[in-house]
């Protein structure tokens, strides 16, 4: 701020806070043009799925901090896409591991190259130094964890 002056912290939080959500909202609104029907939070599982070459579901639902039924629910919708499978896991059979399928993955190959194509448009004119202090700024708050957030409702 001018003269050395800062706002008051209460205030930062409150322009933080505004602008995170606003952040939120155009993410969704992204993934949705992605594919109409692989909302923000069915791309994330799917995303996760795939980085870890299949997963359980109580997996997704402990990282992610959702309810098994929200986990369950999404996962329902991938399937019926055909971007997820289940198989049995090698180890124990009764468990069901669930995969990326062919399509799954086809689909996260386009939304993420859409997805850098609007993060670098959008960041176009912005200095290698911001861009590299605007990502370990989120870094360093995306490791601050949510164990001291406020309850937030299942996406």
């Amino acid at each position: 701020m001018t003269g050395g002056t800062e706002p008051p912290r209460e205030t930062s939080l409150d322009v933080i806070q505004r602008e995170l959500t606003a952040f939120a909202r155009r993410a969704r609104a992204a993934a949705a043009r992605v594919h109409p029907e692989l909302p923000l939070v069915s791309y994330t599982l799917l995303a996760h799925i795939e980085e870890r070459h299949g997963c359980r579901a109580t997996d997704l639902a402990a990282h992610y901090l959702l309810d098994k039924s929200t986990v369950s629910r999404q996962l329902a919708g991938l399937e019926k896409l055909g971007f997820v499978e289940r198989r049995p896991a090698p180890d124990d059979h009764r468990v069901q591991v669930l995969h990326a399928t062919e399509e799954g993955t086809k689909v996260l190959a386009s939304a993420r190259t859409n997805r850098r194509a609007a993060y670098q448009e959008r960041l176009k004119d912005w200095s290698a130094e911001d861009l590299a202090r605007f990502a370990a700024y989120l870094l360093r708050y995306n490791d601050a964890g949510t164990d001291d957030l406020p309850d937030h409702p299942s996406p």
